[in-house]
């Protein structure tokens, strides 16, 4: 029996010598590989965040460029660290693709909002606090998200958007260049003199301190209407007096027309009637 038991633990001793000389080192380097990629990851996501936060670069989408680098760093480790083990990784990668691949089908409307948030966040055709129509929605940028964009309409109505939707249309943003034009059209009868008329309106635009000189007003025959001979008004303003400007000139215009004899119609139809005999 103890020969036996004996002849036992040498053969274990001399499988465990065969197993850490067989993979000892393999395990040790595989360690230490493992250490010094995770370091590097980590270094290189800390390197790209500070250089992105020195840049214009909006703030949300800092951590995830750094995040995605970090990973990509991470999964090229691992691939090395399995390969020192004799592990086929190619296979391994064409499993993971394939799933991936599945998992994008299945999340076809998420990845694309996903991917579009990207966009807003990199192209930045708009900000927080830019006033924008979108998708056919108009509000005040809350939020840029990775998914979705939240809006706060003039009447206080929070929308939220997906960001494929924003992304994939035409975007208007009120808020990104200092001036606006105000387009209004006043119609004057077609007995009144239009040069009076034009004169008037001119008269308003320039008394008031919220006009800018540079672009010039423009006042000018539109079109000849079926009621009245509408006028083109177009005054530029800052931004910030676009639609305070545009409501007190509705009024003022109306009533010095009004004070010097002409008239805004109301829409008119002649009716001709004919005695039948």
């Amino acid at each position: 029996m103890e020969g036996n038991t004996g002849f036992q633990l040498s053969n274990l001793i001399d499988i465990a010598t065969e197993l850490v000389t067989r993979w000892g080192l393999k395990v040790i380097g595989a360690l230490a590989l493992l250490m010094v990629g995770m370091w590097v990851a980590k270094a290189i996501r800390a390197s790209v965040r500070k250089a992105l936060g020195r840049s214009e670069m909006d703030p949300t989408l800092i951590p995830f460029l750094s995040g995605i680098l970090y990973y990509l760093v991470l999964a090229v480790v691992i691939t090395a660290v399995l390969s020192l083990f004799g592990i086929e990784t190619t296979s391994l990668i064409a499993v993971l693709g394939a799933a991936g691949f599945a998992i994008g089908l299945a999340m076809q409307g998420t990845l694309s909002n996903f991917s579009a948030g990207v966009m807003l966040l990199v192209f930045r055709p708009f900000k927080v606090g830019d006033f924008i129509d979108a998708a056919g929605v108009a509000g005040k940028v809350c939020e840029i998200g990775i998914f979705s964009t939240t809006l706060d309409t003039p009447d206080n109505v929070r929308i939220i958007l997906p960001n494929s939707s924003v992304y994939g249309t035409t975007i208007k943003n009120f808020t990104t260049n200092d001036n606006r034009r105000n387009d209004l059209v006043i119609g004057i009868s077609y007995d009144d003199d239009i040069g009076v008329a034009v004169d008037t309106v001119l008269a308003v635009l320039r008394a008031d301190d919220r006009v800018l000189a540079d672009p010039e007003p423009l006042v000018a025959v539109a079109e000849l209407a079926d009621s009245s001979v509408n006028l083109n008004v177009r005054p530029w303003c800052r931004k910030e007096d676009y639609w305070t400007l545009r409501a007190d000139l509705n009024r003022r215009i109306k009533e010095k027309l009004e004070a010097a004899g002409c008239h805004i119609p109301y829409p008119q139809a002649d009716v001709h009637m004919r005695q039948v005999t």
